[in-house]
């Protein structure tokens, strides 16, 4: 199952609705739904994501948070480590067999870890407020 399908079935089950109706009120069919749903198909288009979302009455965070399990959701994923070290192609190989023997704690340890050592983007405003002090700065001094 893919985090994009286990949030479908989470909102059906809240609105206690079928796969059948949800399928009809998507205009898909019950079968791809259900694939979906079961990891079985590959990541919705964005088209499908904004149809759940309007069908599910989600709006703001919660059609972003639905967008990003959906370009987490790709049942199928290749891990490309051309250039990469030794043991990172290594790390990729072990991950590939061993993870649907991994309990979930371990999983959450280790979406914790890729979190926390995850590089974090800048703001734009400091960045935009460090550009207006350098053009600033220049001003003062033409030489800069």
């Amino acid at each position: 199952m893919t985090p994009f399908g286990a949030r479908i079935r989470a909102l059906r089950a809240e609105r206690e609705m079928t796969q059948k109706d949800c399928a009809a009120r998507l205009q898909i069919s019950a079968a791809y739904l259900s694939a979906l749903e079961h990891g079985k198909r590959g990541a919705p288009s964005p088209g499908l994501v904004h149809q759940v979302c309007d069908v599910f009455g989600l709006i703001w965070d919660q059609a972003e948070d639905l967008a990003a399990l959906a370009r987490l959701s790709h049942p199928r994923v290749v891990v490309d480590t051309a250039g990469l070290t030794p043991e990172q192609t290594a790390l990729a190989n072990r991950l590939a067999h061993s993870i649907h023997r991994l309990p979930p704690e371990t999983v959450a340890a280790v979406h914790a870890l890729l979190d926390a050592t995850s590089p974090q983007p800048k703001p734009r405003l400091r960045r935009a407020a460090r550009r207006g002090a350098n053009l600033t700065d220049e001003r003062k001094d033409p030489r800069r």
